[in-house]
């Protein structure tokens, strides 16, 4: 199962797996600091900026399952 949903918010993404920042700039989604981070779910983040949900998905969970230092 994975750690991170599409229907998460990007700000509990960020909150629960700080390791993520890095993978939203990697795929162009620099909005995990602004206030709609608080409301819109990766999904939708992803589809506002063009960038492809499912490959930003895999690249999310496979930093959520990194440790952080």
């Amino acid at each position: 199962m994975d750690a991170i949903s599409k229907e998460m918010t990007i700000g509990e993404v960020v909150q629960t797996y700080p390791q993520t920042i890095e993978v939203f700039l990697k795929h162009g989604l620099m909005c995990f600091g602004c206030a709609i981070a608080r409301f819109e779910n990766v999904e939708q983040g992803a589809q506002a900026h063009g960038i492809n949900v499912e490959a930003l998905m895999t690249d999310l969970n496979a930093a959520a399952l990194q440790p952080t230092n």
